[in-house]
């Protein structure tokens, strides 16, 4: 087996193991006072056993609140709603979901974003039920839940996917995303891969990379398909604003991904912070630096909550790790 092969296939399994629990049912998560759970909450009527969402929202619902919707990552064909990291967002005023989808091995793409778009139709058809306040959504997620809350930012209210599932006239665009290391433009990936000396590439398998496995095939052949799947197809004047969290030696998503994206929005006049963490990759302790955390929250504020501040890149030194010795 080459070395070449080796470094695909344990990308590959990086991607895919990561997150190894899948869709399982999910024990309750203690909560702060105040605040209560629904697990496993169906967003489809009569729906696949993975169509179901967590969400945590406050005992008192009189009061509606801004809605935070975390996207999981794993590949698209892995991961589990369970890992949300924003529940410290309970206390600082908001509604938090966590979306559950079908992965690619039961059902190729558009079937992850026809998911995720349905559960924010299900969220603010449900407002009052969880305190919610529809004007006020935003989403994120990370690696391919960032690419899934990247395509919900640009083709979310735009009628670009037909409505799946219940509550087919309710608005499904959102007012903010947060992207972590999503995958941007499936058409031009592998030739970034090819030219960014970090990445480890992870398609040279044939057809068993994530990527087409997500769309069934055809990656860097198929330019229809791999437009369809991509974010960067449906930018707009329109599209929400944008933060980008993304390591400049991530070695499975090329940070050129989020360089395009960020080009794109800027073009279109959507304001957009693209925020690099010098050294990291594929996740890592950057990413939850306290001044990560800080502009994420800050990010959601300001445009969720209407809050005076100021959206942009931190100094390098301030989002960068050491390297262990």
């Amino acid at each position: 087996m080459s070395t070449r092969f080796r470094l695909s296939l344990l990308s590959v399994l990086i991607l895919t193991i990561s997150c190894l629990s899948t869709h399982a049912q999910d024990q309750p998560r203690r909560l702060p006072d105040g605040f209560q759970s629904q697990l496993n909450v169906a967003y489809v009527p009569n729906g696949d056993e993975a169509q179901v969402l967590d969400i945590y929202y406050p005992t008192d619902v009189s009061k509606a609140r801004p809605l935070l919707v975390w996207i999981h990552g794993g590949g698209w064909r892995a991961g589990s709603k369970s890992g949300v990291p924003w529940l410290h967002q309970l206390q600082r005023g908001y509604v938090v979901a966590s979306v559950e989808y079908r992965f690619s091995q039961k059902a190729i793409f558009p079937a992850q974003i026809d998911d995720c778009l349905a559960a924010i139709r299900f969220l603010r058809a449900n407002a009052a039920t969880y305190g919610i306040d529809r004007r006020k959504v935003g989403v994120g997620g990370s690696s391919a839940g960032g690419h899934l809350s990247a395509l919900v930012g640009t083709s979310g209210g735009t009628g670009a996917f037909k409505p799946v599932g219940g509550n087919p006239d309710v608005f499904d665009g959102v007012q903010a995303v947060c992207d972590i290391f999503g995958p941007t433009d499936f058409w031009t990936v592998i030739q970034q891969a090819a030219d960014d000396p970090n990445v480890k590439s992870v398609f040279d398998l044939g057809n068993n990379d994530p990527y087409s496995q997500l769309i069934g095939g055809g990656l860097g052949k198929d330019e229809a398909r791999c437009k369809a799947v991509s974010p960067v197809t449906y930018v707009s004047r329109k599209t929400p604003p944008f933060l980008i969290l993304h390591g400049d030696h991530d070695a499975l998503v090329p940070y050129a991904q989020s360089v395009e994206l960020e080009a794109l929005l800027k073009q279109n006049g959507v304001p957009v912070v693209l925020q690099k963490l010098p050294g990291s990759g594929h996740g890592g302790p950057a990413f939850s630096l306290p001044a990560i955390r800080k502009l994420t929250d800050d990010f959601f504020d300001h445009h969720l909550k209407g809050a005076d501040a100021k959206i942009t890149a931190l100094p390098a030194e301030t989002v960068t790790v050491p390297a262990e010795e």
